[in-house]
């Protein structure tokens, strides 16, 4: 038989696992951090000595792919990038395991080495490569053979200019992850998923 004792308990049983599952919720939500250039920066980002065939070779090593993610202090669209995108626990999870990711300021003084070999200011390399704006995001070739000896811009596969949707910005990974760009442009590779 069922009286108010049951119900009370039932009651509490239902509330007590509905705050234990937003307690889990909370364990798993994560704030990334700025660092000292302003920048807010996620946990599985490389730390490097900022060479990039060193960088490309590790990634490979590791069975990731390697890609540079150019970043400005106050940028609306780089937090979206991170308060947004990479808080979707399915990009974050899937990013996190499939890509090695260097963060780069676009108007930085660190000095870096390009893959052809030229030391160059963040800044300067931003100039070089053709970045104008944050944040881009360039991919590079899985060999990193491919990439010795010429400069990033003529060797990235794929560049994401400027901030995009989650669904597309997880697409653009996955576009990366699949090697499609061997084949279609990132267009017809949207296209071809909504089909």
């Amino acid at each position: 038989m069922i009286d108010r004792r049951h119900i009370l308990f039932a009651t509490l049983g239902v509330a007590a696992a509905g705050l234990s599952g937003a307690a889990g919720a909370r364990a798993e939500h994560f704030e990334p951090e700025l660092n000292d250039d302003g920048l807010y920066e996620e946990p599985f980002f490389i730390q490097s000595f900022l060479d990039l065939q060193e960088d490309l070779a590790m990634a490979h090593g590791r069975g990731k792919r390697f890609a540079v993610m150019w970043e400005l202090k106050g940028c609306p669209y780089c937090k979206e990038t991170h308060l947004v995108n990479f808080a979707d626990h399915e990009i974050r999870e899937f990013v996190s395991e499939e890509f090695a990711i260097l963060q780069l300021n676009i108007v930085g003084a660190r000095e870096v080495t390009d893959f052809d070999g030229e030391v160059l200011s963040e800044k300067k390399l931003a100039q070089k490569w053709g970045v104008r704006f944050t944040p881009t995001t360039n991919f590079f070739p899985e060999d990193p053979g491919a990439a010795a000896g010429q400069p990033g811009h003529k060797v990235e596969v794929a560049r994401m200019p400027g901030y995009f949707k989650p669904p597309h910005f997880l697409a653009m990974y996955r576009y990366v992850a699949e090697r499609a760009y061997e084949d279609m442009d990132f267009e017809a590779y949207l296209e071809q998923r909504q089909s």
